[in-house]
Formats: structure tokens, C-alpha cells, sequence
């Protein structure tokens, strides 16, 4: 696939990183030349400098054939204009716009075929702020991630020493929650992934993913770890776009303090907010936090700009007693270097995101992919399409597919509606409620190995080596002779 992106920045990089190893053949456009040159030295793939929304550039780039643009700057009104282009003197296929005002995903139609030609629009504050939410939901999960319009999750725990799953095998889960369907897709231990058998013995400080229906998810939790009290008390650090909405989020539900650095943003924060208490300050003086009670906080998010400032305050509130902490890190480094220190949760913004975009890159029906393990493996839904004759999955048993070492399937969903007709502005949570209401009985099964796919089954995988994506996209290709 040729595919063009605009933006070098983190989101942009990100994705670049993820394609280029898969036969992809990849353009990056960007103003910044030096940033294009330590690109090109790391990651094959074509550079071109200049703006992104002008038509020479993008005749430069190839736009002539490009299959799809990716416009991921940090200008809304670049994107939109990229797009545009893209689709008028170009006619490319599929036009991708990361979009960060909230002022134009309030106006969907802005971005129909009629004005700005966009076909997905990805929101990486929206995105973060409800990766965050499940985070404060389920506080004692390292991710939680939705598949199938919320019906069935993936979530990763830490298991803990005298957990009642702990030293047994993972057959045994069945008899400690008999009345819940489940399914351990992943287990890393020492950062190093454990395909689960049966016979498979869970070990303290173990990363496991499992997969239930949303509703049974803290009854497998319980297996795993002991469980925290709900969180009340959150106190924010940086009031910029993530740190605003998540606070506007949680104001109704929870106790609240933002605290922001800049005074005249505060003032804006205040006037914006109705319920969250605003401190103008800064997050890693100790007598502020002191004094504003750390020690009785549930939760800390550190989500400004800045990665050291986020560490230390997250540090120094862990210290003074808060009870868990997530920092928001955009350098990949230090997320691997402070996830297993005294911070709770590093959240890399671009690994969080490019899940969004996937999705839409995927061969195949793809109708939603997550990045786990700061990039290393996936879990995708895939909706089946086919007959017997004309899919290698449809009417086969599980255990009869023939998946490579290191995928599998989780869980199924049956009699879910199609994504079509979809607006390219509309929300998750429009798209979830839609999908709900639809068809409200859509069947969550757990995969077992006599479990038979049919057609139109969204089917959930987990592949714990990005490598094997290709071979899991080409098994669940339809053949060309069907109709």
C-alpha cells in the first residue's frame, strides 16, 4: 500500500514505525528537514519537505497514486486542506485527519464529501481522555481496552502474591469463577510473552490479559489481584486539552482538582469548568500538593506537556501518599524506564492513538485495533465475511484454524449491526450507542476450541508479535471468487 504521511511528529512517527516493517511503501512530508533526515537514517521510507497542504508537496510526495493520506500535523485547518486536495485533484482513496478542535468534530458535516472530502477523523485528546476514564474506572487494571461497541473487553492486570489464582494453572480459573466466561489471551512475564495453555501457571508480577464481557470484568480481576476501592478523589496536573477534558469528564462523578502552571489558562478553567477545583501552580511544588490534601487522592494524572514534569510530579505525589498514579510520557524510552518504578501507569499518547488509524489501515474488515506492549503486539476485531468455500475461517472449528504460533482468538461476537453508513465525525460513543440499539442481543462467546466462526462474526484476536499481522489479515481474506 502506498501511503502518504503528513506530520513528523510523534503521532506521525509512530505510525511510520509500525508500517514501514510491513511491506508498506511509505512518504513522509514535514517542514522540519532535520527531523525528516534522522527519519530517513532509522526507518525505510521516502521524505519530503515543505507544507503539507500544498499541491506541489503533495505531487512531490506521489499523491498522484497514493492509495492514502494520513494528515496527522498539528494544524486542524493543514489536515483539512490535505484532505481536500487530496480528493479533488488527486481522487485517492482514502483520506485520513487528525483533528484536535472541538469546535469542528461539534459539526460533522464539515468533513462529508461535500466540503472537506474526510473520510476518518482520529481526535488524540478524545481517544486519551477516555483511555484515562476505564484507568479511573477499573483502578486495578494496567489497560482496558473495548472491542465489539463495548460489549467485550481486553484488560491487562498485574498479578500480585497471594492472589487466589497465583501458583495454579489457568484451567483452574473456570472453578474459582464458575459462572463467568473467560479467556487469558497473553501472560508477559519479565516482559517476555507466554502463549497460555491449560497447564499454564500464573506467577506473581505476571502481566496477564484476559478477555469477558464487560459486566463479568471485575469478577475475573478478583482471581488475579486485590481489588481497590472506586475512585472518588482525582487531582489533575495541566490544564491543556487532555487535562481539560478529562476533567470536564469525571466533575460530575468525582471530586476533582486541576491544577495549571499558567495563570491565564486557569482563568479559562475555571470559567469552563462547573464542579472541578482549579489551583494555579505548579504540580511538583511539594507544599502546594501538601496543602491541597495529595495524600487523600485516589488518583493522580499527570498529563501536561512536559514528560520530566510529569514524572516528578507523579514521583512526588506517589511519595506523599496518593494512592495511584498515571503519567502521560511521550518519549518511548522513558515510558519503558518509569512503568516499573513507583509510577502506576505510563501512558504513551502516540501508542494510545495509533490504534485509531490502524484500524482504518488493516487489509480486511477491520473494525478496531489496539497497540499493546508500547507497540510490540496487537489485539484486532475482525469482522468475517465469506462462505465455507470462499473463507478459510467460516464454518471451522477454532481449534481448525490455522493461525500462526503466537495469535489467537479471545472471544466472538455474534449478531453485532454493520459500521456502514457511519459518519466520518461521529463519536465512540454515538457509534456505541447506535451499535446497542440496533441489535441489543448481539451473543458474546468466549473462543474455545469447538467454537465454529460463522459469517458476520466479529472475531477478537490477540497477536503477540506485530510480525504475524500480515498472516493473520491474509487467513481472514475473503477468496475472489466470491460473490
Amino acid at each position: 500500500m502506498k501511503i502518504i504521511i503528513l506530520g513528523a511528529g510523534r503521532v506521525g512517527t509512530s505510525v511510520a514505525e509500525s508500517l514501514v516493517s510491513e511491506a508498506n511503501d511509505i512518504t513522509m512530508v514535514d517542514l522540519d528537514s532535520d527531523r525528516l533526515h534522522l527519519l530517513q537514517d532509522h526507518l525505510d521510507l521516502r521524505t519530503v519537505v515543505g507544507n503539507a497542504s500544498h499541491p506541489s508537496v503533495m505531487i512531490r510526495a506521489g499523491a498522484e497514486d497514493a492509495d492514502m493520506i494520513l494528515a496527522v500535523t498539528q494544524s486542524d485547518e493543514t489536515n483539512l486542506v490535505a484532505c481536500k486536495l487530496a480528493a479533488t485533484m488527486f481522487n485517492t482513496p482514502t483520506k485520513i485527519a487528525r483533528i484536535h478542535s472541538a469546535n469542528f468534530l461539534a459539526y460533522p458535516e464539515i468533513f462529508s464529501a461535500d466540503n472537506f472530502c474526510v473520510d476518518f477523523v482520529i481526535c488524540p485528546e478524545k481517544i486519551l481522555t477516555e483511555y484515562i476514564e476505564k484507568l479511573i474506572e477499573f483502578p486495578e487494571a494496567l489497560q482496558v481496552l473495548d472491542f465489539a461497541n463495548g460489549k467485550v473487553s481486553l484488560v491487562a492486570v498485574r498479578a500480585f502474591h497471594g492472589g487466589p489464582l497465583v501458583g495454579r494453572e489457568l484451567q483452574e480459573l473456570r472453578q474459582h469463577v464458575p459462572n463467568v466466561d473467560t479467556r487469558v489471551a497473553a501472560i508477559f512475564r519479565k516482559d517476555r510473552p507466554i502463549i497460555p495453555e491449560g497447564d499454564t501457571v500464573i506467577e506473581a508480577e505476571d502481566e496477564v490479559f484476559f478477555i469477558a464481557p464487560e459486566k463479568d470484568i471485575r469478577a475475573v480481576m478478583r482471581e488475579m489481584r486485590r481489588m481497590d476501592k472506586p475512585v472518588e478523589r482525582v487531582m489533575i496536573a495541566g490544564g491543556g486539552n487532555i487535562g481539560k477534558r478529562l476533567a470536564k469528564a469525571l466533575e460530575k462523578d468525582h471530586q476533582v482538582k486541576i491544577i495549571e502552571y499558567d495563570k491565564r489558562a486557569s482563568e479559562r478553567l475555571a470559567a469552563d469548568l462547573d464542579h472541578a477545583l482549579v489551583l494555579h501552580g505548579d504540580a511538583t511544588d511539594e507544599d502546594l500538593l501538601e496543602s491541597e490534601n495529595i495524600a487523600e487522592m485516589d488518583m493522580f494524572c499527570a498529563l501536561t506537556n512536559d514528560d520530566e514534569n510529569n514524572i516528578m510530579s507523579a514521583l512526588l505525589a506517589k511519595r506523599m501518599g496518593a494512592r495511584k498514579v498515571i503519567a502521560l510520557i511521550n518519549r518511548s524510552a522513558y515510558v519503558d524506564l518509569v512503568q516499573s518504578g513507583s509510577i502506576d501507569i505510563a501512558i504513551s499518547p502516540a501508542q494510545v492513538t495509533i490504534g485509531s488509524l490502524l484500524t482504518h489501515i488493516r487489509r480486511g474488515d477491520v473494525a478496531a485495533v489496539h497497540s499493546l506492549r508500547r507497540g510490540a503486539a496487537e489485539a484486532l476485531e475482525l469482522v468475517v465475511h465469506g462462505d465455507a468455500r470462499s473463507s478459510n475461517v467460516v464454518g471451522r472449528k477454532v481449534a481448525d484454524i490455522k493461525l500462526p504460533k503466537g495469535a489467537s482468538i479471545g472471544a466472538i461476537v455474534r449478531g453485532l449491526p454493520t459500521t456502514e453508513g457511519r459518519d466520518p465525525g461521529e463519536d465512540d460513543g454515538k457509534k456505541k450507542a447506535r451499535g446497542a440499539s440496533s441489535n441489543p442481543d448481539a451473543q458474546v462467546l468466549i473462543a474455545h476450541h469447538d467454537t465454529v466462526i460463522e459469517t458476520g462474526d466479529h472475531v477478537i484476536l490477540f497477536v503477540i508479535n506485530k510480525k504475524l499481522i500480515h498472516q493473520v489479515e491474509e487467513l481472514f481474506q475473503v477468496g475472489v471468487g466470491f460473490l
